[in-house]
C-alpha cells in the first residue's frame, strides 16, 4: 500500500492531490508542526535523513522530494495520465511548467520569506532584488495562463498539481498579493473546482481556509 506521510500546510498536498486525481489506493498519515518552530515533528523526521514532508512509503521505499514522488506515482501508478510524452506537440512546455515550479517559483517565494522574516526594511538591496524577481516570476506564470488553459497548453498534467501550492497554501508563509494577476487568480479558481483537489485538501489539511484569492 501506497502511505503518503503528510504534513499539515506543505508541498505534501501535492502528493495527496495527485493520489486523487488518478483514483488511486492510498493511506494517509497526517503529522503536526510544532507549535513553536512550525518544523517537522521528530517522527516524520525519523522517516527520512531530509528531515521534512513529503514523504511516501510502498514496501521497502521510502521517498522524499515532491517531484520525485510525484514521477514515481505518475509513473508507477498514473498509467500514462497526467503526463505528455514526446510525441505531443506541448512535450517542452510541459516540461518547461513542471520544472519551474521548484526551480523558480518556490525558490523565488521561499528567498523572499526568508528576507521578509530578517526585516531588513523595504529599501534593502536585497530585499528589492529578491522582490522584483518574484514579480517576473509571477509575470511569466501570468502571461502563460493568458494564452492557455493549463500551464503545460490544452491538458491539466502534473505540471499543475506541482504549480498551485506555491501560488495558494505557500502564501500562508509568504503573503503575496496576486490582484494585480488576474490570468493567475482564474487559474486558481479552476484548479480549486476539481473535485479531485477539493477532496484532497479536505482529508490533508480539513477545516484550513484555502487562499484561492
Amino acid at each position: 500500500m501506497l502511505t503518503v506521510h503528510h504534513l499539515g500546510r506543505s508541498q505534501s498536498e501535492r502528493i495527496v492531490w495527485l493520489c486523487e486525481e488518478l483514483g488511486i489506493d492510498y493511506a494517509l498519515k497526517h503529522y503536526t508542526r510544532d507549535p513553536v518552530t512550525m518544523l517537522s515533528p521528530p517522527d516524520l523526521k525519523a522517516l527520512h535523513p531530509i528531515g521534512s514532508a513529503p514523504v511516501i512509503t510502498e514496501g521497502d521505499l521510502v521517498l522524499a522530494e515532491s517531484g520525485a514522488i510525484i514521477d514515481y506515482i505518475v509513473a508507477k501508478h498514473g498509467s500514462g495520465r497526467l503526463t505528455l510524452g514526446p510525441e505531443n506537440p506541448d512535450f517542452a512546455a510541459y516540461l518547461y511548467w513542471l520544472h519551474f515550479a521548484n526551480g523558480s517559483l518556490q525558490p523565488s517565494m521561499g528567498r523572499n520569506m526568508i528576507l521578509r522574516r530578517l526585516e531588513l526594511g523595504d529599501t534593502h538591496p536585497m530585499v528589492q532584488a529578491m522582490r522584483e524577481r518574484l514579480g517576473r516570476t509571477l509575470g511569466l506564470i501570468e502571461a502563460r495562463l493568458g494564452a492557455v488553459a493549463y500551464l503545460a497548453g490544452t491538458q491539466f498534467t502534473i505540471a499543475d498539481i506541482m504549480t498551485v501550492f506555491s501560488l495558494t497554501t505557500m502564501r500562508f508563509f509568504m503573503p503575496v498579493d496576486l490582484a494585480p494577476y488576474p490570468n493567475i487568480l482564474a487559474y486558481i479558481q479552476r484548479m480549486a473546482a476539481r473535485p479531485a483537489y477539493q477532496r484532497a485538501m479536505a482529508k490533508g489539511d480539513p477545516g484550513m481556509a484555502l487562499l484561492l484569492t
